[in-house]
């Protein structure tokens, strides 16, 4: 199956966020190219929210370009054979983190939002971080760090909270 065949497959079962998710599927729909970067008129993007439940706290990027706490995540590759496939890359890839595995249950919440390439139609997951994990900065990032669930909301933006409020109802 190809990743947009997937996307679309995963979009039409996505429960919630009716409107933003409709304007998904009619991305897709007017754009067979709307995997991809090379997409201007926006694109649909996979991110992780890595997790820690026993400490609860989450892990998080201070993004190179944007200057701005977020979870994991960026573009699709040609790799991704699956929209959950490339959350847990980008997760694993940007933390560092090894053995990564998705919260059961499919995307967590959806997120559109302007970025300097174009729109980006966010589909965000949630991965659980095993006991014990270790996390290596990345290229893509200034600077990688735990924070408290508490503390989430006093570093990251508003969709950033909405993530970890969707996944902690989730687990």
């Amino acid at each position: 199956m190809r990743l947009y065949d997937d996307a679309v497959l995963v979009l039409k079962g996505y429960e919630g966020q009716e409107e933003l998710r409709q304007s998904y599927l009619d991305h897709l729909s007017a754009h067979p190219d709307g995997m991809w970067k090379a997409c201007r008129d926006g694109h649909v993007t996979a991110s992780a929210l890595v997790i820690d439940p026993a400490q609860e706290r989450v892990l998080l990027t201070l993004h190179k370009k944007l200057r701005m706490w977020l979870q994991m995540g960026g573009h699709c590759e040609p790799v991704d054979g699956t929209l959950a496939a490339a959350a847990l890359r980008e997760g694993t890839e940007e933390s560092g983190v090894a053995g990564l595995t998705l919260l059961p249950g499919g995307p967590v919440r959806l997120d559109r939002h302007p970025t300097p390439c174009a729109w980006h139609y966010d589909v965000q997951y949630a991965a659980l971080a095993p006991a014990g994990s270790v996390e290596a900065i990345s290229d893509e990032s200034l600077d990688l760090r735990w924070f408290p669930y508490a503390q989430v909301a006093d570093v990251a933006d508003e969709s950033v909270v909405r993530l970890l409020e969707a996944t902690r109802a989730r687990l």
